[in-house]
This record gives structure tokens, C-alpha cells and sequence, in this order.
């Protein structure tokens, strides 16, 4: 017994001591480096632009004068700086033709007003019909487990699915689907995929602004631009021909044009007993050209070879990429300039590979990986956890930086969703020797943890989390880390405005960054192998891996 309270003061003095030695990050350096990447010169930072090969210069730039080593795809026997991540580009030429047919007449819809819809990603290079039905099928779920299902057997060939966004729970509050907390059947990535399973032409979602989490300008700037996919064999199913989006309030004029109340509908599809419902005398027509073809991104990988234990591997991941040139805004700014989403966690990625360029070596191996296409559906995560560059099995957790505030320090700290895993364990731990708190993610019915690039691990069995700044700011509190977390989803999120600010401090971000190295540190240097909760659904693909690990 007194050996094992010696063994465990000593692994505390031990922790206290990393803590205590973490480096100090420079606020100026991070302000600098959101400055550049977020500047009209990089354009928004739009995949298979010319500022994709800027932001790659610059970033390499950054990882060489740091002193890490290349860790991207091989290339006569040796490592390059980028993993070049194919995908599918696909963009409508010109303007889209849609008219919806009632019986008063045909109207014209607009795209990015009434409606916003993608360009097709199932293979088509013209979307062209008329006259197709359109069919309310709930929350377009089918969820077995829970003995659910939206669609009852409704034949949905050459018709058009409209859908309610988020899970059925969301507005009650409980239910089967884990109340507040959105599932991945709440997520619109679930819903394209549902309805293309099930033969329809095309599914659109019903945007309401408290379910999604955003407003249409959200919507908007991110559905009428360029889309990407990931390469695949067989699109169209994974994808129904047309995908998009329409307004709340012209949904509930449909409805009641067809002779039924928008409302009370939605209260039906968040029961078992729900029908899909046809909106008789109502159908959509398209006619658009897609220009698609397969092109290639890149992740940016660097890397510091262990010392010890090179083929174990700790990842610190950000995306680099964001929404490039797009729609003007109402001060005809066409540029999604992307300073805090995610120049911050750009930023973040150099100064930590340059803390343990400059530190002492790790006995296992650090990657610092700056995945592209994270704004188009998490594809350069996507392709990476699909095509690793080091082993998924010997990979010991993944450390995500998504939109971190560049404003002063919280007391607390936070991370997308409410998975429990050791990796989260040891951040707490470590944030508790700093003098921060833990607060479980305030908002879960947003679905924030399918939206961060640790999830393409998390669903191969990675340990992974994504950090998020804190809300309780030493200068305001609660009720001013609120308040600026809302102007920013309102006001900038997605939008040209969400650009580089003199004044910000970059303070918050600068301690932020020393609790993530302390724990990627520690990690590291040790032999442990942080693992997800018992009742998991992402233990069992873990453990299947498990002999890799002894």
C-alpha cells in the first residue's frame, strides 16, 4: 500500500510538473498568423483554388521554420508535406431554374432566398424535371433500434422528400432519441444519405433556426456555393440527385396551400404513429447544368518522430480550409474571409508544433495535421481516418481545434458533445491543475460532435475529442462569454464578416493552447492508452484492435 501511495504522489508531482513547464505561447505570433491566413490575399481559403497551394505554402512555411519534419504522403522513400485527399468538385453553372406548380399558377423560386440547393453530388451533370412530387416524411428517420420510421413504406421515386431538421426529441426535450442531445439522424448528412436509400429525386430540408443551430445566412453561404465529396464508387447512394434547403416560412405557406397545417404536422412526426404526407396540387421543377469532376486537395501534415515509441502516434488536427469566394453579402463582400472558422485553429496547430519543435523530444510521435474540405462534410478528416498515414490502431487519441476564441480567457473550457472517453478524463484533469473547469457542451442538440473533425475517428474507434474554448470569461463572465458567442453565430458565422480584428487579445487562446499541450505532452511521454466509456458505441470498434496496442 505505501508503494502505491509513493507511485501515485509521484505521477501527480509529475503531472503538476508538466503543467507547471508548459511553454508559454505568444498571443502576438497567433494574432499574426489569423491576420495572414484570414486576409483577402488567401481569398477565403477555398479547396481546389489558388489559395489552396497559398495556404499550403504558408503553412509548411510555418511547420519548416519550427523545425517539424514532413509527415504527408511518401514519395521516393521519403515523406512530403501534403496527403493528397481526391474528391468530387461539383458547382451549378449559372443560375438555377426552379419553379414550384400549384394550382394558382407557376411561381419561381430564387436560390438563396426561398430555397438553396446544392449542386448535384450523385454523379448527374444536369438536373433536369417537372411536375415532381413532394412528400412530407417527418424527420426522414428510420432508426430500427428504436422501432422508428418515418417513411412507412411511401414509394419515393421521382419525388421530392421534405424534412424537419434535428431529431424528433428537440422539441420536448425527451424521448427515444436521447432528448436535447441530437443523434446522428438529426444531423442533414444523415437525411441525404436516407433519402437516396430509399430512391428518392431529391430531399429538402426545413430550415428553423433554433433546431439547426444557425440561421439561413448560415444556410445560404453554405449550401449555394462549390460542394465537395469525397470520391466514391457509387454516389448516387449516398446522395439523391437534387439536395438542398428551403425556408421555414415558405414550408408552412406549401403546407397550407396543400390544405394542411405545417404545425400540427410537425407535432405528428415526433410520434411512432406519423404517415408521410403527400402536398397534393404542389410540385417542383429544375433545370440546372453541374459542372463535376474529381480534382485533388490536400491535408498539410507535419510531424516529430518519437524517440522512443515512433509508431505510437498522438494527432493534433484543425482544418485549414473554409468558403472561399461566394455570395456577396449586403456590403457586397464576396470574400469568407474565415478568421476565427478556422484560421484560430490554423494558427493554434503552428504554435503548438513549433512548442514541441523547440521542447524536449516526445517519446511517441506528434502529428500536427491540417485536414482541408472540413466546411464541405469533415472530407479531408474523412479521407485521412479512411487512408491513415499512421496506423489508426497505434494512433493514441486525437486532439481537435475547431473556431477557438481569440478573445481573453474563460475559466472553463469545453468540447463538442458529451462523449465519455479517458482522453476527455485527461483534459479535465490537466485544465484542473491550470485552475479551469470543465462545462459539458451547453448546447448538444446542435449536434456539434458530428460537426468537428474528430468524428471521423471517433466513428473508427480513435479516442478524440474537439476542444472549445470556455464561455465563463474572466472579464464578463457567463453572461459576456454568451453574448459573444451568439453575435458570432449570428452575425459572422459563415458569413464574409467573420474576419481579423485588431482588437483582439488572442490572451484566452494563448492559455488554451498550454492545457492542450500539457495533455498531448503527457500522452506523449507516456505508455497509457486512454480508452471510450463502457456503454460507448465507439468502444467496441476500439477493442477489436486491441492487439495492436499490447
Amino acid at each position: 500500500m505505501k508503494r502505491l501511495l509513493f507511485s501515485t504522489l509521484a505521477i501527480s508531482v509529475c503531472a503538476i510538473v508538466h503543467a507547471a513547464d508548459a511553454p508559454k505561447f505568444d498571443p502576438q505570433r497567433l494574432s499574426d498568423e489569423v491576420k495572414t491566413l484570414s486576409s483577402d490575399a488567401f481569398e477565403g481559403r477555398g479547396p481546389a483554388t489558388p489559395a489552396e497551394d497559398k495556404t499550403i505554402e504558408y503553412v509548411t512555411a510555418q511547420f519548416k521554420a519550427a523545425g517539424v519534419q514532413p509527415g504527408g504522403d511518401l514519395k521516393d522513400g521519403k515523406r512530403t508535406w501534403t496527403q493528397a485527399v481526391p474528391l468530387l468538385r461539383a458547382e451549378i453553372v449559372g443560375s438555377p431554374t426552379l419553379t414550384l406548380n400549384t394550382k394558382d399558377g407557376a411561381k419561381p423560386l430564387t436560390q438563396g432566398e426561398q430555397i438553396a440547393v446544392r449542386a448535384a453530388m450523385d454523379g448527374s451533370k444536369s438536373v433536369a424535371f417537372d411536375d415532381a412530387p413532394l412528400v412530407f416524411v417527418g424527420y426522414g428517420v428510420t432508426a430500427p433500434e428504436r422501432k422508428w420510421d418515418d417513411f412507412k413504406d411511401v414509394d419515393l421515386h421521382g419525388k421530392i422528400a421534405l424534412v424537419l431538421i434535428n431529431d424528433p426529441d428537440f422539441e420536448t426535450g425527451q424521448g427515444d432519441f436521447g432528448g436535447k442531445a441530437m443523434t446522428y439522424y438529426g444531423r442533414w448528412t444523415y437525411k441525404y444519405e436516407e433519402a437516396a436509400r430509399r430512391g428518392a429525386k431529391g430531399l429538402l430540408v426545413i430550415h428553423e433556426t433554433a433546431p439547426a443551430s444557425y440561421g439561413w445566412a448560415t444556410v445560404k453561404n453554405s449550401n449555394t456555393n462549390t460542394m465537395f465529396d469525397i470520391v466514391r464508387a457509387q454516389p448516387a447512394s449516398a446522395h439523391p440527385q437534387m439536395e438542398g434547403w428551403i425556408q421555414r416560412d415558405f414550408a408552412v405557406d406549401l403546407f397550407k396551400r396543400a390544405g394542411l397545417d405545417f404545425d400540427a404536422l410537425k407535432q405528428q412526426a415526433q410520434t411512432r404513429d406519423f404517415k408521410p404526407v403527400e402536398l397534393k396540387g404542389e410540385s417542383l421543377s429544375a433545370n440546372y447544368a453541374v459542372d463535376a469532376k474529381v480534382i485533388t486537395s490536400h491535408n498539410i501534415v507535419g510531424r516529430i518522430e518519437g524517440s522512443k515509441r515512433p509508431d505510437e502516434t498522438v494527432i493534433y488536427s484543425a482544418h485549414w480550409d473554409h468558403l472561399g469566394v461566394g455570395q456577396p453579402d449586403a456590403k457586397g463582400d464576396r470574400i469568407y474571409n474565415g478568421a476565427v472558422d478556422n484560421a484560430t485553429g490554423t494558427a493554434a496547430l503552428i504554435e503548438l508544433a513549433n512548442a514541441y519543435a523547440h521542447g524536449p523530444k516526445p517519446k511517441r510521435s506528434v502529428v500536427f495535421l491540417n485536414v482541408t474540405a472540413e466546411e464541405k462534410g469533415l472530407l479531408g478528416s474523412e479521407y485521412y481516418a479512411a487512408n491513415p498515414l499512421y496506423p489508426l490502431a497505434t494512433t493514441v487519441g486525437v486532439l481537435n481545434m475547431d473556431a477557438l476564441d481569440p478573445h481573453g480567457p474563460a475559466r472553463n473550457f469545453t468540447t463538442s458533445g458529451s462523449a465519455k472517453l479517458d482522453l476527455l478524463d485527461d483534459t479535465i484533469a490537466a485544465a484542473k491543475r491550470m485552475d479551469i473547469s470543465f462545462s459539458a457542451d451547453p448546447k448538444p442538440e446542435a449536434g456539434h460532435f458530428f460537426r468537428s473533425d474528430h468524428f471521423p475517428f471517433a466513428k473508427r474507434g480513435v479516442p478524440a475529442i474537439s476542444f472549445g474554448s470556455g464561455n465563463d470569461l474572466v472579464d464578463g463572465g457567463i453572461a459576456a462569454g454568451e453574448a459573444m458567442e451568439q453575435a458570432y453565430v449570428t452575425d459572422n458565422y459563415h458569413q464574409p464578416s467573420d474576419e481579423w480584428h485588431a482588437d483582439w487579445s488572442f490572451t484566452g487562446m494563448a492559455r488554451d493552447l498550454q492545457l492542450l499541450y500539457t495533455v498531448g505532452e503527457e500522452l506523449a511521454n507516456s505508455t497509457r492508452w486512454p480508452a471510450w466509456s463502457q456503454d460507448s458505441e465507439f468502444r467496441a470498434t476500439r477493442d477489436e484492435s486491441a492487439a495492436a496496442r499490447k
